[in-house]
């Protein structure tokens, strides 16, 4: 063996760490745990030849030369599955996806329309008070509800979660996929027209994403809504809408050095969506699950006084605040966010005075 070899293998030693990181979950202190998640993309265009790019909006099929419309799931290995998908209104979180593979939840992400928000999400906000409430449920459904985009229903995130479910149940018949489609225990003509069960389904984002899952989950009855640092459309006035989904399946969970928190967006957007009726604001950082049944939580942990972490930290993540364990602080948190028994509320409290309501300029 020349001199060079024993260089070569710990070349290729470290080369075999870096490329198989998926598979490993690092703990400190403790030997590596494998994870062998069982994990699924595909592009929209596809799936689904009838898509196409809104470039108006900035919601494209590629982005300078390289696919933009890329999906991903992940589903339950080793553990027991709960029988409840996870729906993300956001771009793609290995860290969550792998957090609720975990807990047994299917979950998935479609590329839907949401680039329009750099258009028409600017100050001044429109006389509408309902005007981006109207994008985000056409963007969310691909059905006229708004004057301002023009998206068709198979470029709508509906269309694109049905449209994912029977591909994802087609590649992999033993996942359990196709047990969010009705009709698709029947035969392959039925799959092809059976539509999602909302019912088994839950619908979350961040932010942006928040804000489109709550508008969607009011329109389409849904299992639950799980909002992370949002919802926002802190002008409008959607929030106060008669809702599909009962109000007590809406969860929220925002840091308090958030700008949406300090500027009073979510707690806004918390009371007109009636969630005051099941339970106080609860600091997470300050009780125990199950946090007085409450759906109002928010953490100050510590964020180094950043308010753009402290917008990221509540989810799964790089941002994500950590204990002296190395382990993610608020775990317990998102379980419950997820999982907590619907029909466990807290007691309702009165609105908080020190929420300004009224936000838009005069």
């Amino acid at each position: 063996m020349s001199a060079k070899s024993p260089r070569v293998w710990l070349k290729l030693s470290l080369l075999l760490v870096f490329i198989t990181p998926c598979f490993i979950t690092w703990c400190y202190g403790q030997e590596p745990k494998i994870k062998p998640y069982v994990e699924f993309t595909s592009r929209a265009s596809q799936i689904d030849p009838r898509t196409k790019a809104y470039p108006q909006i900035d919601f494209l099929l590629e982005k300078e030369g390289k696919p933009a419309d890329i999906q991903h799931a992940c589903r339950p290995s080793g553990v027991a599955s709960k029988g409840k998908l996870v729906v993300w209104f956001m771009g793609h979180s290995p860290e969550l996806f792998h957090f609720l593979a975990d807990e047994g939840f299917h979950v998935l992400r479609v590329h839907y329309a949401n680039g329009w928000f750099n258009r028409f999400g600017k100050e001044p906000p429109p006389e509408d008070r309902y005007a981006l409430g109207k994008i985000r449920l056409e963007a969310a459904t691909g059905e006229d509800f708004s004057d301002l985009v023009a998206i068709d229903k198979p470029d709508g995130l509906q269309e694109r979660v049905r449209q994912f479910l029977l591909w994802l149940d087609g590649q992999d018949p033993q996942g359990g996929w196709g047990q969010y489609l009705q009709g698709s225990q029947v035969s392959n003509s039925s799959k092809e027209n059976s539509q999602v069960a909302w019912e088994r389904v839950i619908v979350s984002g961040a932010s942006h994403g928040a804000t489109t899952s709550a508008r969607f989950a009011l329109h389409q009855r849904v299992d639950r809504v799980v909002m992370f640092c949002g919802p926002r459309d802190q002008y409008e006035s959607w929030q106060a809408l008669d809702s599909a989904t009962p109000k007590e399946r809406f969860f929220g969970f925002s840091h308090v050095l958030d700008t949406g928190w300090t500027g009073d967006h979510y707690c806004r957007s918390w009371e007109l969506l009636g969630l005051q009726a099941f339970g106080p604001i609860v600091n997470v950082d300050q009780q125990q699950d199950p946090y007085s049944n409450s759906r109002r939580l928010i953490t100050d942990a510590d964020v180094g006084n950043d308010e753009k972490r402290a917008h990221s930290c509540v989810t799964p993540g790089k941002a994500a605040v950590r204990n002296s364990d190395g382990k993610y602080l608020h775990e317990s948190v998102w379980r419950y966010l997820f999982s907590h028994p619907v029909q466990a509320v807290g007691e309702p409290t009165p609105k908080d005075p020190d929420c300004r309501r009224e936000l838009r300029p005069k």
